[in-house]
């Protein structure tokens, strides 16, 4: 992992992308149930329209997507999850409250709150 040197300067965006990088490691720790669990959400989303996103990486990814990515569960699907787990963890415990790029509205965040305190990724995170 490298992180910009400029970032030593902006200690709040710092901790948010270093906590979002380690979110990477914890997708690959939480198992399959959790996964599917955590994709379920993001399809209800999708079915209701919701737009944004809680960090860029997952918004780029978003954009991309086509009608059938998350029926076939493609690459650009699977990706577009992961990056979504992060940045939402991201937003969720590295103390961020505002920030340009959270765009997601207040109802689809506290279901994001809600899934990662019900499954205890609010307080304990395996890496």
């Amino acid at each position: 992992m490298v992180l910009d040197a400029a970032l030593k300067k902006q200690p709040r965006e710092l901790r948010r992308i270093l906590t979002h990088e380690l979110f990477h490691f914890a997708w690959l720790r939480v198992g399959n149930p959790a996964r599917r669990s955590y994709e379920d959400l993001i399809r209800r989303e999708m079915r209701n329209r919701v737009k944004g996103e809680l960090g860029w990486s997952a918004e780029s990814a978003k954009m991309k997507l086509t009608r059938g990515d998350s029926l076939r569960r493609t690459r650009r699907w699977r990706e577009y999850v992961c990056e979504s787990f992060c940045d939402s963890g991201a937003w969720l415990l590295a103390g961020a409250l505002r920030h340009r790029e959270f765009t997601l509205p207040p109802a689809a965040r506290r279901a994001r709150r809600v899934w990662f305190v019900q499954t205890g990724l609010a307080r304990q995170i395996s890496v």
